[in-house]
């Protein structure tokens, strides 16, 4: 039980001045407000991070902090209101903590219906990065219940999240893909064996999301899982968008005419509703109302700097992607994005620049993968000098060797299955670029396909890859779709090693690189 009082409450800032002289937790445990969705933390910075919860009324969010798991030295900041415009999700930032402390957190809400009943705190914790050298190590996946794969309780649900909170990661990249928009769910899909797997169906899964209120209902979907909520409470976030957070290949020009399942017709309306609600739910910095950026440096010490790109806000048209010149129908990061990303790495001192990316690079995705035409990512499929967005990879991946900037590798989903690809000039047929590593991962609870084909404009070659058997499409969690990656380094010598992990943790494979 949580007892607040006016003196703790105006300690915490001028706004408690307007919260009652007193407050009274009532004790029928029915009639308090709850947080059913948890908490989760995101968006760490040198000095704190995002925290993150839902209340399921109106109501206004309070949180304590402090550096010890006994609360021996708590903060209190009277957060913003929970209301229905953000769908009773609220955040705050906590400022001001030292480099390499652990935070722990907890989030109560205040009942505005009778301005006097708190609910049970729910806690969580997250580690602000280190100013020295120390050891850090994240985890990275995309693609959550996607092809009608969902929470199925009879397998425990969504376990790799317990399998990645097990390593005790210091944060987690979620590569996009947070929702299945577009992938309705069914009470039961057939296995090949002939049973069935049996998900969990709620409302906002039963069709596709086309207003507002059913996207967020896909992000409350997936907060139903014990594991999911056990591990954003534990494990820093740092969350990218990708098609499915809105509707398969999607860009903003697109139309629906003639997709029967959706009475909205303009993508760009679903867009801006799918964007609302990954804004409301994911722990992002920064206000819900203005333009949405999501790209932006986050540094964890002097060992490593991660590049958060996205690649879906800025795009042009999908098409054929074969473009001699520059121009809006070639964008895939944008201008402005891309010269962020020269000045932040050129600005970069840490040994090493991971670049956060939604899309491989030299991976073809087709825009329409029946016909197997137009281009979704960069690659184009033609294996020649860079056209169409190939042309800004290009322009990036130069700008890089020119610059002489060292230990630049990036690491990606969105394809659904796991590799580890090396990019060489000297097989490339475009040279005028340093080597790298793409280490991509996928998915954590969906379908699993592959492999696509490389373009080898770039000169990419498979150092490791986990597909699905011959002949096999759609791969079922239960038979070994699911992965994620894991990266280590050391604070002593700077060495990076980067592990392709199954479901349950497993290693896959393991590529140990010196830094340069």
């Amino acid at each position: 039980m949580i007892k607040l009082n006016r003196r703790r409450l105006l300690a915490a800032g001028t706004v408690a001045a307007a919260l009652p002289t007193r407050i009274f937790a009532q004790t029928s445990e029915a009639a308090r407000p709850r947080l059913l969705q948890g908490v989760q933390s995101g968006d760490v910075m040198p000095d704190g991070g995002v925290v993150w919860s839902r209340a399921d009324r109106p109501a206004r969010m309070l949180v304590e902090y402090a550096t010890t798991e006994k609360f021996t030295d708590p903060k209190r900041i009277v957060g913003p209101m929970a209301l229905e415009a953000t769908d009773f999700t609220s955040r705050v930032r906590i400022r001001g903590v030292a480099p390499g402390q652990t935070v722990f957190y907890r989030v109560s809400y205040l009942d505005l219906g009778d301005y006097k009943t708190v609910s049970e705190p729910v806690g969580g914790h997250f580690r602000v990065p280190p100013s020295a050298g120390n050891d850090v190590s994240f985890v990275w996946s995309a693609d959550t219940v996607g092809q009608g794969w969902g929470i199925n309780p009879d397998v425990g649900g969504m376990t790799i999240y317990e399998a990645m909170r097990r390593l005790a990661p210091d944060f987690f990249i979620h590569s996009g893909d947070a929702i299945y928009a577009d992938n309705p769910l069914q009470a039961e899909k057939k296995l090949p064996d002939g049973k069935a797997w049996k998900n969990v169906v709620t409302e906002a899964k039963s069709k596709v999301a086309e207003t507002l209120e059913d996207f967020r209902g896909n992000h409350r979907y997936n907060l139903l899982d014990d594991n999911l909520r056990r591990f954003n409470a534990e494990v820093p976030m740092l969350a990218q968008w990708d098609d499915h957070d809105v509707i398969d290949n999607w860009y903003w020009e697109r139309r629906l005419d003639n997709d029967t399942r959706y009475r909205q017709k303009s993508v760009a309306v679903l867009a801006a509703y799918g964007q609302r609600a990954f804004r409301e739910y994911m722990p992002l910095a920064g206000d819900l109302d203005g333009p949405m950026q999501l790209y932006r440096r986050f540094s964890f010490g002097p060992r490593l700097d991660v590049f958060r790109i996205d690649m879906r806000s800025f795009r042009g048209p999908n098409g054929a992607n074969r473009q001699a010149m520059a121009g809006p129908d070639t964008a895939f990061l944008g201008n402005r994005q891309i010269e962020w990303l020269k000045g932040a790495l050129k600005e970069s001192k840490a040994t090493w620049k991971m670049i956060a990316a939604d899309m491989p690079i030299g991976v073809v995705v087709y825009d329409d993968w029946r016909s197997k035409s137009g281009s979704e990512a960069v690659a184009n499929g033609d294996d020649g000098p860079p056209l169409g967005r190939e042309l800004e990879i290009a322009d990036l991946l130069a700008f890089i060797k020119r610059e002489d900037i060292r230990n630049v590798h990036w690491i990606t989903g969105d394809v659904h299955y796991a590799a580890t690809h090396r990019y060489d000039p000297s097989r490339a047929a475009f040279t005028d670029f340093t080597p790298f590593y793409e280490f991509v991962s996928g998915p954590l609870c969906a379908g699993g396909f592959g492999p696509n084909t490389l373009d080898r404009t770039f000169g990419p070659e498979v150092v490791f890859q986990k597909v699905p058997p011959p002949g096999r499409f759609d791969l079922a969690p239960s038979e070994g779709s699911c992965h994620f990656g894991h990266v280590r380094i050391d604070g002593a010598t700077g060495g990076l090693t980067v592990t392709h992990r199954d479901a349950a943790g497993g290693v896959l494979h393991a590529l140990s690189l010196a830094p340069a």
